[in-house]
């Protein structure tokens, strides 16, 4: 496998890391797989499932606000996001992928689906939320976040979504560099962007071939809303797993990683 980090100055003004992966072996027609991390972490939250995804080229950037990008004072609406998805596309020469998205990735990958409907070949939706409209109840907390922001307080909202399976302890330490990373306006302009933002399904149309992957024992995101979001996407196909919670890739990365594998090449 063919790994390196690239430095990406984005047409949007920022600059961003992506981990290039070549996952191909040689493989002929290689799906290009560009991968969007949840609100608070980085494209390290990927570390299990790259691994994972034979016979693919992947690209995972960190996104603006987190990881090691840019974390400029502003920018951080749900369009402005998916933009800069777009221009990772265009900065690397990939004119159109498969799109996966944790968590709020997922709805960045929903709003690129939207816009820019060419760049999206199909999308793998992984803890994705129908709508964030009407803030979820940690928001007010957030909202009360100050630098330098506390060791505590990061490990204490890793809580506010159970799980149900055992993760490495690694990975978990990583989850927590990556929360103190960022700045306190960026943990709360990057959760509004996403909460006063239309939600994409009904700002347009997703014609992508979709898969939505999401655990019964979530607590954030009802199964009545991703059954909406299916109904909502021409070509959806809803995956439940019945014993994870909204963390479906920390929990079960080797099954996220068969599903996506079966889904993308069945369609490609």
């Amino acid at each position: 496998m063919d790994a390196d980090l690239r430095q990406l100055r984005l047409r949007t003004g920022i600059t961003v890391p992506c981990l290039v992966q070549d996952n191909s072996q040689g493989e002929a027609g290689a799906i290009p797989l560009l991968l969007l991390h949840a609100w608070g972490e980085s494209r390290k939250s990927f570390d299990r499932l790259i691994p994972l995804l034979a016979g693919f080229r992947i690209f995972a950037p960190d996104l603006r606000g987190q990881g090691e990008a840019d974390k400029p004072a502003d920018g951080y609406s749900l369009a402005e996001q998916a933009e800069d998805a777009a221009a990772v596309l265009d900065a690397l020469a990939v004119p159109r992928a498969a799109v996966v998205g944790s968590s709020s990735g997922g709805y960045v990958a929903q709003q690129l689906a939207v816009a820019h409907p060419g760049k999206v070949a199909a999308l793998v939706l992984v803890g994705s939320p129908l709508s964030l409209q009407g803030r979820p109840a940690f928001a007010d907390e957030v909202d009360t976040l100050a630098d330098p922001l506390d060791e505590a307080w990061v490990r204490e909202s890793l809580t506010w979504f159970p799980l149900l399976h055992d993760v490495p302890a690694w990975y978990v330490e990583d989850r927590v560099r990556d929360g103190l990373r960022m700045p306190a306006h960026a943990w709360k302009d990057i959760l509004n962007g996403l909460c006063e933002a239309a939600p994409p399904t009904e700002a347009g149309t997703i014609q992508a071939p979709t898969l939505i992957l999401w655990g019964a024992q979530d607590t954030l995101l009802p199964r009545s809303s991703q059954e909406t979001l299916a109904a909502r996407i021409p070509a959806a196909v809803l995956r439940i797993y019945p014993d994870a919670g909204h963390l479906v890739l920390w929990e079960c990365p080797e099954q996220v990683a068969a599903d996506a594998m079966e889904f993308l090449r069945s369609r490609r």
